[in-house]
């Protein structure tokens, strides 16, 4: 399929700063469903575009995937903020080899080239970007998902806090899988599906959590079909920033689907940074809500369905 279209998109780039054909196929590991650039063909695709990835480590790795799977020739647009990496897109293409154009417009960076028949140190920006074990961490990884090289504190919090759970329930918006193993750690739990959006964390947990129990779903949790409802309980640190902003409507999504997937009775228990204001949501779909820890900077709240 991707080799018919021979055109891919990373991300969403905004319309008005690059033109991308309908027949792209989309490579962002965050948009579920799209196809996986890794397992594209050297030199498949003859133009891509890519919204870059403001982190160091996942940039550089998006960047030489992008012009590994480019012929020789091929053409690559990436952009980003100038302050979200946008600034750094020209140094990494010509760390590669490429001559690089770049333009500004509307505090973006569009950098644009075409792929040298050779390209210099692909191999290590892509190993130093790949799946790994971080010390800090001690499970599968990858740069880019969240709290890729350490323990989140707010999910350490939970995990602590939690007690032993009983029946079938999910993890949603699991990562790498930190959280499932605790909750998989109780005997009584029959089933948990470990739900997220971003398929680097998906994969990475699937190699963490070796248990029958656990079912892994690639999917966006507010999705309406993400999981079969009448869980007993939920387990949850929800995100709160899209893009790199602050968007608390997303905890909040969060929160309503989770109260849709329990059955009556069921238990949410999930964790949050103090200054999010959750409180109001959680007693609008909940018949009650209660605050079991708070330290750190996070709190933790159970709440009955």
């Amino acid at each position: 399929m991707v080799g018919e279209r021979r055109e891919g998109v990373y991300g969403a780039p905004p319309t008005a700063l690059a033109l991308v054909g309908h027949g792209a196929a989309q490579l962002s590991p965050l948009v579920p469903g799209s196809a996986v650039i890794e397992a594209l063909a050297d030199g498949c695709l003859d133009t891509i575009t890519i919204a870059a990835p403001a982190g160091t480590l996942e940039r550089r790795y998006t960047l030489a995937q992008a012009l590994r799977v480019l012929t020789p020739g091929g053409h690559l647009t990436a952009l980003a903020p100038k302050d979200k990496g946008g600034a750094r897109i020209r140094a990494d293409l010509e760390s590669f080899g490429c001559s690089v154009q770049e333009t500004s417009k509307r505090h973006n960076r569009i950098c644009t080239t075409d792929r040298p028949v050779r390209a210099d140190d692909l191999d290590a920006a892509i190993a130093a970007g790949a799946p790994q074990r971080p010390p800090g961490l001690g499970l599968w990884s990858q740069p880019g998902v969240f709290s890729w090289d350490r323990v989140d504190q707010g999910s350490a919090l939970l995990a602590q806090t939690v007690p032993a759970l009983t029946g079938a329930g999910a993890d949603l918006g699991c990562g790498v899988g930190y959280l499932a193993q605790h909750v998989l750690a109780g005997g009584k739990v029959t089933a948990l599906a470990l739900i997220d959006i971003d398929r680097r964390a998906v994969d990475a947990a699937r190699r963490n959590v070796d248990d029958p129990r656990a079912a892994f779903v690639w999917a966006d949790v507010r999705s309406p079909e993400t999981a079969p409802e009448g869980l007993d309980f939920v387990v949850m640190n929800p995100p709160f920033h899209d893009g790199g902003a602050e968007d608390r409507a997303l905890g909040q999504a969060f929160i309503r689907r989770a109260a849709q997937m329990l059955r009556k009775g069921g238990r949410c228990w999930l964790v949050a940074n103090r200054h999010l204001p959750y409180e109001a949501v959680l007693a609008e779909v909940f018949s009650s809500a209660t605050s079991r820890a708070d330290a750190g900077g996070y709190k933790v709240f159970e709440a009955v369905r």
